[in-house]
């Protein structure tokens, strides 16, 4: 599936990381989780996702590990978010609720249970975290939300989820820190916080209005904080895209660690 082309290189100077309109760094164009835009879910369900490579092969992982029953690191309440149908989860645990690097650790379910790819690091947003984000705040919200469309600036490399390749996610200028953005949109997912999934990680529309923030991504690394996305290094960020199955219901659960224990 790809999106017609459209006059987007406009919008991307209107789309910033966390927030709509953004200034010194621009992350992405917001999100909600496909069916809502809070989480809302049950305990994952167990059963084969059907037959295939793991997250582990996928994404690069080195040697495997025996099957995990349940998905480390979460709480009842973070666990009844996650959808039942969702077989990948993209777990971002973040070091503090007010600090600004995380990692990520793409799970994929099997059927004798959950399989854990490689554990990368990450950035978040400058102030850390929220469970009630809201534009400009600096803050990335907390919160299970589904990967359902990405886009970048160069072409696909070889996703499965729709992807658009358009000038529009070009960006120039320098970050939060004074680093350089060039290149930071090369590769993106949208996460769905407060977006309409299913349209381009470009799509302004905003379902809790504006001032709830938007432009919620996962993107490239640009050595600095976000103003809401997570960040990753290019390289896995291409694994990342690799790995991720729209058939698979991939989903993100992100946060700090001790919200996340909840």
């Amino acid at each position: 599936m790809r999106w017609p082309a459209v006059a987007l290189v406009a919008l991307a100077a209107l789309t910033g990381c966390g927030e709509d309109g953004g200034t010194a760094e621009r992350d992405a164009p917001a999100a909600t989780a496909p069916a809502v835009t809070v989480p809302v879910a049950t305990v994952p369900a167990g059963g084969p996702p059907g037959t295939g490579e793991t997250a582990q092969d996928r994404a690069g992982a080195g040697a495997r590990t025996r099957p995990l029953a349940r998905l480390p690191g979460l709480g009842p309440r973070t666990l009844a978010w996650i959808p039942s149908d969702a077989r990948q989860v993209v777990v971002v645990t973040g070091r503090g609720r007010d600090a600004n690097r995380s990692e990520v650790v793409l799970y994929e379910h099997t059927g004798s249970g959950w399989e854990a790819g490689p554990a990368w690091p990450a950035r978040n947003a400058l102030k850390g975290w929220t469970d009630d984000h809201r534009a400009g705040d600096l803050r990335s919200p907390i919160g299970v939300f589904t990967l359902g469309d990405a886009g970048g600036l160069l072409p696909d490399p070889g996703t499965e989820l729709p992807y658009d390749r358009s000038d529009g996610f070009g960006v120039s200028g320098t970050g939060l820190l004074g680093e350089p953005l060039e290149g930071s949109f090369d590769y993106v997912v949208a996460i769905d916080y407060n977006r309409e999934p299913g349209t381009s990680p470009l799509d302004l529309t905003r379902p809790l209005g504006a001032d709830r923030g938007g432009g919620i991504w996962l993107h490239v690394d640009h050595q600095g904080p976000t103003q809401g996305c997570v960040s990753l290094d290019r390289r896995h960020m291409r694994e990342l895209l690799r790995a991720l199955d729209p058939d698979w219901n991939p989903v993100i659960v992100m946060g700090d660690a001790e919200s996340l224990r909840a």
